[in-house]
């Protein structure tokens, strides 16, 4: 992509409303322009990172098992009243009427919609277990959307629902979420913690929050310094390595604010080893049994000839907040460096131009062609200003690696940084093999 073709509406200065560093930097790039108060468009560079960012959640579902679907916005206000919810939910869900006149919401989430779809279609326990996902725009009407994406009142997500035919096989299933969820934030260049946390308005009896630390986080977050050494890398998707990740993670406290008992922590946690932080929450997972099949009667027939009602959990990730988490982790002293898995390029030529003389462009302009011969996602910067100026763009839009055309470099060799790190001189086949490892 050339710079001056790129709808990229960049600004000097920071935005007066944003009060953290991804909402500045997502202003300040172009990556967002907010429509209402909450609810954002995704101009191409935030969107393209963002469908990046889902292209890995999918693939993480995928590899469990998971079925992708897609299901409505707008549902019917009568599922929800079967549950019990509908009244329960609080000011937070859209309530809307068609014009019939009859009940609909936006869909906050889809438990109701997804357990009447099953209901309808499966009866035997011989088609269990079941796991589907979508991922999908939600609308949550915050009573005060604040901190850009982070929370907003319309939000891009994936959801996911199971189905189990006991509290073993249900057990599972968790464990296979819990598992893809770390695989899917350590592909985002995050560490993520799972912490045990309340159920809210979904409900349950086992809940996990997976949290990044951060600064601005709003989650309050209380742990053993242990469980930071745990890596995903340890365990394999197979029953017995993913009951073994779950209980290595449990020997470590770790629980957001909501669980928090300070006399359990002091008495589980050495003094040295006690963590009290913020963190923001990228991922939430789910266990609730009957709750949603019981009141809506979704049962199967099982082997004797016995009608149970399905066990279930549900599982989301708020997609379009990751991409204000990742800058949350990644965005310090005014430098931003977008992990190569969702950068918006994947490197950018940054010619210093001079009005009398385009040789360096030129040069710029058949690396950028050599580039894409070799699959490359480049971004070629031909804007006609002052080289400093373009280092300082750069730091902020955060592609990994830069490519600078100038004094330094020559015919077969050119000067080539990482963000961060110091430049070297490189010939194109150094420069392609880093890129792509």
């Amino acid at each position: 992509m050339i710079l001056s073709k790129l709808f990229i509406p960049i600004t000097k200065d920071l935005p007066a409303e944003a009060k953290i560093k991804s909402h500045q930097l997502m202003l300040r790039t172009g990556m967002i322009r907010q429509s209402s108060a909450g609810i954002y468009s995704w101009l191409p560079l935030g969107f393209k990172i963002m469908k990046k960012i889902e292209k890995i959640v999918r693939e993480e579902q995928n590899n469990i098992g998971a079925q992708e679907m897609l299901m409505p916005t707008i549902q019917s206000a009568d599922i929800w009243k079967e549950s019990g919810r509908y009244d329960d939910y609080g000011e937070e869900m859209l309530r809307i009427s068609d014009r019939q006149k009859r009940e609909m919401l936006y869909g906050p989430t889809n438990e109701e919609q997804i357990t009447e779809i099953f209901r309808s279609s499966v009866k035997s326990y011989k088609l269990l277990p079941q796991i589907f996902y979508h991922i999908q725009w939600k609308f949550r009407d915050e009573l005060r959307p604040r901190f850009g994406v982070m929370r907003c009142r319309e939000f891009y997500m994936k959801d996911a629902y199971s189905f189990d035919l006991g509290e073993n096989e249900a057990s599972l299933t968790y464990n296979k979420m819990f598992y893809a969820y770390l695989k899917t934030f350590q592909r985002l260049g995050l560490k993520s913690i799972p912490m045990k946390a309340d159920t809210g308005p979904i409900g349950g009896d086992l809940s996990h929050e997976f949290i990044i630390l951060a600064e601005t986080g709003e989650s309050k977050i209380y742990a053993d310094k242990m469980v930071f050494d745990i890596s995903v890398d340890n365990y394999i998707n197979e029953k017995s390595s993913l009951k073994k990740m779950r209980n290595d993670f449990s020997k470590y406290y770790a629980v957001t604010d909501d669980k928090f008992k300070s006399s359990e922590f002091d008495k589980n946690v050495k003094k040295e080893n006690q963590i009290q932080t913020k963190g923001i929450e990228v991922g939430h997972i789910f266990y609730f049994g009957d709750k949603y099949s019981k009141p809506m009667n979704c049962s199967v027939d099982t082997k004797d000839g016995k009608k149970i009602f399905v066990k279930m959990g549900s599982y989301g990730i708020g997609v379009s907040r990751l991409v204000a988490a990742i800058i949350e982790a990644k965005y310090i002293n005014n430098i931003m460096k977008w992990p190569k898995s969702v950068s918006p390029f994947d490197v950018v030529i940054i010619p210093s131009i001079n009005k009398n003389d385009t040789s360096n462009l030129e040069k710029a302009k058949k690396l950028y062609s050599e580039l894409k011969k070799n699959n490359l996602d480049v971004l070629l910067d031909d804007i006609d200003e002052n080289i400093s100026n373009k280092f300082k763009k750069h730091d902020l839009l955060g592609i990994p690696f830069q490519i600078i055309i100038g004094s330094k470099s020559s015919k077969d060799l050119f000067e080539f940084k990482e963000i961060g790190l110091e430049a070297k001189m490189l010939d194109l086949k150094q420069i392609i093999k880093i890129i792509k490892n």
